[in-house]
């Protein structure tokens, strides 16, 4: 049975079946269900196209840390055999183009309503529906609400005094402009060094007339070995994905990262040394578990996070910049695993520099940079490298 028969205009009110919030990878796959349902659905999105977090956050360097073949849908054979990645990591631009085609390819931009927010949700308890009220002055009635908005859609701005003061550029991370920012000559200062800014802080260093990184927290990062994705990679994942999907999805992170059935105490040292060695050099998110107790024993934790404090050491050339970039205090993968390129190795540059604002807070930012007790750096742009409330 048709479960949206019913569904009709009520004065200026449109009653439906399901209301979706966000138009990203989320929010598109439940479009698709809900139509395969025969549910009078529409989507909600505040950007200007589908993507989500893809559409939103375009600063340099911006690239997912799950290999690309496995960062796809899965509800259509059809899709995964057409769709071609370019890169073992793939990049914004190319995932946003992925999104895009999905949407296009089975027509479901024409359910969804664009530049407009959900300003309210209100539970009707004499009908039993729920009342959605739009940016757009428009109210639905719908029998569902699903937050389709995901963890990573509200930029975090830091409470820093004078921010607003700032007379130069400030971007955040999350919030990035879609015309190309170009920092050439420019003194620029990245204020936090997580995921975002790990893969951003590179590519601003190489057009920085000086860069100046502000850190609170280092957190750990493993190299991505980012590189062109050869024909017949893509082929044997192809050919193989409804028993990679399966594998993916009964793993412990619902990808496949070559999960450990070994305790670290059960190896000898230069047992250890050889698998963490081995998990370097294959790169990416697998280092959290090289071994089955790595997340349960805080000894076989320390193993892990030695062998990347050996390797940040051995990439930068300072000793008290790699002193301050290894981190302590939290055990590995207690927060998630950072993937770069050439992240460390930026901090050998001349025109780069490393501030601890762990020992040596930001006091606040004038109209011409960002003061701490040690002094002024003075700076033509500012970039928020700050997360989101994900919250």
């Amino acid at each position: 049975m048709i479960l949206n028969q019913k569904n009709k205009l009520v004065g200026s009110k449109s009653v439906l079946d399901t209301v979706v919030i966000g138009a990203g990878f989320a929010g598109l796959y439940q479009l698709y269900k809900l139509r395969q349902l025969g549910l009078q659905t529409i989507v909600f999105e505040a950007g200007g196209d589908v993507g989500g977090t893809w559409y939103w956050n375009r600063y340099p360097g911006a690239r997912c840390d799950v290999e690309s073949m496995g960062y796809s849908y899965s509800f259509s054979e059809e899709l995964e055999q057409e769709w071609v990645w370019t890169e073992r990591y793939t990049s914004q631009p190319e995932i946003l183009k992925y999104a895009r085609h999905v949407a296009d390819r089975f027509d479901l931009k024409k359910d969804i309503r664009f530049n407009t927010r959900v300003l309210k949700v209100t539970f009707e308890e004499n009908n039993r529906r729920w009342l959605v009220t739009t940016s757009k002055n428009e109210t639905f009635r719908a029998r569902f609400v699903i937050m389709a908005l995901g963890c990573l859609s509200t930029p975090h701005s830091p409470s820093i005094p004078g921010l607003e003061t700032f007379e130069g550029n400030c971007y955040h991370t999350g919030f990035w402009p879609h015309k190309k920012v170009d920092f050439t000559g420019e003194n620029v200062g990245v204020i936090g060094t997580g995921s975002s800014a790990i893969q951003a802080i590179p590519l601003i260093a190489e057009q920085a007339k000086h860069l100046t990184i502000f850190q609170r927290t280092a957190n750990f990062s493993i190299p991505a070995w980012n590189k062109p994705l050869a024909k017949e990679i893509q082929q044997q994942w192809k050919d193989n994905y409804r028993k990679l999907r399966v594998e993916a999805q009964q793993s412990s992170s619902g990808v496949i990262n070559m999960d450990s059935d070994q305790n670290a105490a059960d190896l000898t040292s230069s047992q250890q040394q050889k698998e963490l060695e081995r998990r370097w050099k294959y790169g990416g998110l697998i280092m959290w578990n090289a071994f089955a107790d790595t997340m349960k024993n805080r000894d076989s934790n320390d193993v892990v996070s030695a062998f990347v404090h050996k390797k940040i050491r051995e990439v930068v050339k300072d000793p008290a910049t790699a002193d301050l970039l290894c981190p302590r205090n939290y055990p590995l993968g207690s927060k998630r695993l950072c993937v770069d390129t050439n992240y460390y190795e930026t901090f050998n540059k001349p025109n780069v520099t490393l501030a601890d604002i762990k020992s040596d807070p930001i006091k606040e930012i004038t109209a011409t940079g960002i003061e701490t007790s040690e002094g002024l750096f003075k700076l033509d742009s500012i970039v928020l490298a700050t997360g989101f409330d994900a919250m």
